[in-house]
């Protein structure tokens, strides 16, 4: 565990901690990548556990629960008390009483799992309990793609709805949105030394406190197109249960926008999370090398990429803007650099852990969970970070009603984790 005050450079002090590595081998472009990971990216196999970890508020108890998962990337809590688990390669599973079922559920679409392309994020129905319908996000090969499309197949950020009554066969599958355009086969000459077309979808969904549903369409590594409103990507979108545009949005009508638009201006968005105390809405995003970003999102707000960064694009150049850029809005705190490459987002509130009461709670695919104070603005004002000691990438986070925190390892050899307060 490690603690750093605001005074102190957060942002600075917080990228010394992650290693001190630029980037992610996956997030760098392909002809940047090397053949294997460098060494600060490398990890260890978990073991068994469980883990006693110290911090600043709480002694953590912290153990494995159910079998291995192949880079898990998020959960959803049932009423019954178990969970839905999505692992990245494109299976749905289930975990009862703390075991893994070993059946994955079927009936998925056809998904494009290659690099961080795959399976995503799911999510329930407000009236899960009553309607049984179920969400979740994916990268969508192009109907014209075949049984095995290539690297370099034209793909989509897709979110579909499905029934599913609690067995192993999802029913009624249908796709709700599909982000435009199908980008992959033709990539054009793009500024910055950016990745391929195959990273970058964004792809959490979030119910709001109105119940429709937010999504989160990443760049795709096109950064030009962000700011061009008449497309999906670098935006979060609205939609109804149904897929259709949200009443309310604040670009309905308006020539050149998409009418699903919330907010705009965003890299590769890979967390959200609505306070269910406060309604606000708080978004993660991967920025460039360094740049990440955590936002507070507001409606109808221009976050700035790729005009306006506080990162370094790939290549070295500079970015048009770094803050304070008129018509775009600062993050409410930027990581790095060098980057912490944030996973989704919560804040805490619970019995268990009283003192962490309002606190924001990030994994991050730098090894760590990240603990981060905020005052009634949304500034971060202190933050720790906490399991370095078991490196290990993270993904997701979920609060559980009785306060008992998940987090999701992303790993082949990828584990669900459970933090509970330690036996004093």
């Amino acid at each position: 565990m490690k603690r750093i005050r605001a005074a102190l450079s957060l942002a600075l002090a917080l990228g010394m901690m992650a290693g001190g590595q630029t980037a992610r081998a996956q997030d760098a472009p392909a002809g940047e990548r090397a053949a294997a990971p460098p060494p600060g990216f490398r990890t260890v196999a978990l073991g068994d556990g469980p883990w006693t970890v110290e911090t600043e508020m709480a002694t953590l108890h912290v153990e494995r629960v159910g079998d291995t998962l192949d880079h898990p990337w998020s959960l959803a809590f049932l009423p019954d008390g178990g969970m839905l688990v999505t692992e990245r390669p494109g299976r749905l599973r289930i975990i009862r009483d703390g075991q893994l079922d070993p059946q994955p559920i079927a009936g998925l679409p056809a998904i494009f799992a290659f690099g961080l392309a795959g399976l995503m994020d799911v999510a329930l129905h407000p009236d899960f309990a009553e309607n049984g319908l179920i969400y979740f996000s994916y990268s969508k090969p192009h109907p014209d793609a075949g049984d095995k499309p290539g690297v370099n197949a034209d793909t989509a950020l897709a979110v579909a709805r499905a029934h599913w009554d609690g067995g192993h066969q999802l029913s009624n599958v249908e796709d709700i949105f599909v982000a435009a355009p199908w980008y992959g086969s033709e990539v054009p000459e793009r500024c910055c030394g950016q990745g391929p077309a195959f990273g970058s979808y964004g792809g959490r969904i979030a119910f709001g406190p109105d119940g429709f549903l937010y999504v989160t369409s990443g760049d795709r590594n096109y950064g030009e197109m962000v700011q061009d409103q008449s497309n999906d990507f670098g935006k979060i979108l609205r939609l109804t249960d149904d897929g259709k545009p949200a009443p309310g949005n604040p670009f309905a009508g308006q020539e050149g926008w998409q009418d699903t638009i919330w907010s705009t201006g965003h890299r590769n968005p890979l967390g959200l999370y609505f306070d269910p105390l406060t309604g606000k809405l708080w978004e993660t995003e991967f920025g460039p090398r360094g740049g990440d970003e955590l936002n507070l999102i507001e409606k109808g707000v221009n976050y700035g990429w790729m005009d306006v960064t506080q990162g370094h694009h790939y290549n070295g150049e500079a970015a048009k803007g770094i803050r304070a850029v008129d018509g775009m809005k600062d993050p409410a705190f930027a990581f790095g650099p060098p980057s912490i490459n944030p996973g989704n987002i919560a804040v805490y509130h619970g019995a268990a852990f009283p003192g962490w009461e309002g606190d924001l709670l990030m994994p991050a695919m730098s090894k760590s969970l990240v603990r981060m104070e905020v005052n009634a603005n949304g500034a971060v004002t202190a933050m720790e970070t906490m399991l370095e000691g078991l490196e290990q990438r993270l993904r997701d986070v979920k609060i559980a009603p009785d306060g008992t925190v998940y987090v999701l390892t992303d790993e082949t050899e990828g584990a669900l984790l459970k933090i509970t307060p330690a036996a004093e």
